[in-house]
């Protein structure tokens, strides 16, 4: 076995399906009594519901979590954090919402709370991505990094069918990367390919049945472990486009990584044999850049990146953006295989592997 480094999180996980009744031990366990409530102005009815259930403890709400973290929403929340005195965090939604929690982490050193509400697995890592000036910038500190994550299973059953397959095929994304992670070791690759199997086998299942708690259950266990495995080790190429295409273009976070994941692993596929291997034994297929795109189908999930507001006239500053700052990926990241290949994500085309990822 080749050596490796392995470097545990500092979490603690509550899992289970009712779970978030704990949240009040939970707040005493960190010692904090002034709690503020994240949430999106569309889950602002369940932000007030966790204000309630903590009484005494909750003092107050800040509904305006925005995708991408942008700077001035996050200092919007600096505000109401200095007038309420607040001492921690309770952050309930996506990425979106955990992303607020973690930049006001970053500012103040409050502790968090993070109830997901999705498959993203934002609350696992200590990874920021914020947006200033449509530039989309990440760090990776232990500082953003949630004390106390509450993975609560009937929390998602409301959650729509088609969102539910893109938020966990957007998991599936880091898992997937993990797997030829430059600083990756074997303890995450086990659980970035029982991750991947794990919601590969829910995520059809919540399509036809989205009230199925078995599934539902199945789908946040497989985005805590892949939420895991992108707070452990290094990504690549395709967090780096996802970002670029989210930050720069305002395109939504999880159908973005939904689109592009098959893309991006075609592209790195003839580096990373081993990695395709486990990828496609974990979806049950022969063809892992395939079976990830047939599983966006299965699931409803959009094809292509112009479904979404991506034009084809936009794949050329995509690119500029996307390979001007060099980073590490498996395979040498390249200005005419990259415009390939978005070129190919926008127009929905099926990957197949090959030569600079083209078709």
């Amino acid at each position: 076995m080749q050596p490796f480094v392995y470097h545990g999180l500092p979490s603690r996980v509550v899992f289970g399906q009712g779970s978030l009744s704990r949240l009040t031990e939970e707040l005493e366990h960190l010692g904090c009594r002034r709690a503020l409530v994240l949430a999106t102005p569309q889950q602002q009815q369940q932000a007030r519901d966790v204000l309630e259930q903590l009484g005494e403890r909750g003092i107050g709400l800040y509904t305006e979590a925005a995708m991408h973290t942008p700077v001035e929403v996050t200092e919007r929340a600096m505000r109401v954090v200095e007038e309420l005195s607040v001492d921690c965090t309770v952050a309930i939604g996506g990425g979106s919402t955990i992303g607020l929690g973690k930049a006001i982490a970053l500012r103040t050193g409050l502790p968090q709370v993070a109830i997901p509400t999705t498959y993203a697995g934002s609350e696992m890592t200590p990874i920021l991505g914020e947006t200033r000036d449509g530039i989309k910038t990440t760090q990776r500190t232990l500082d953003v990094l949630p004390e106390t994550v509450i993975y609560d299973v009937d929390l998602t059953l409301s959650l729509p069918a088609v969102m539910s397959g893109t938020s966990g095929i957007n998991a599936i994304a880091h898992a997937v990367e993990a797997l030829y992670a430059r600083d990756g070791n074997p303890v995450i690759a086990l659980m970035a390919e029982e991750g991947i199997r794990a919601l590969a086998k829910s995520l059809p299942r919540i399509a036809s049945d989205p009230a199925n708690a078995e599934a539902r259950s199945d789908a946040l266990y497989g985005a805590w472990l892949c939420g895991t495995c992108l707070g452990s080790v290094g990504m690549s190429l395709h967090h780096k486009l996802c970002h670029t295409l989210g930050g720069s273009f305002d395109l939504p976070h999880a159908e973005t990584h939904t689109i592009v994941l098959p893309h991006a692993l075609a592209y790195n596929a003839p580096a990373v044999p081993e990695a395709m291997a486990r990828i496609a034994r974990a979806l049950g297929c022969t063809d892992a850049a395939a079976g990830l795109y047939d599983l966006g189908r299965s699931v409803g999930a959009p094809s292509g990146l112009g479904e979404i507001g991506f034009q084809a006239a936009d794949v050329d500053r995509a690119t500029e953006i996307a390979t001007q700052n060099p980073y590490w990926n498996p395979r040498d990241v390249e200005a005419k295989g990259i415009h390939r290949l978005l070129s190919d994500a926008q127009a929905g085309q099926r990957p197949q592997v090959g030569d600079g990822g083209e078709q």
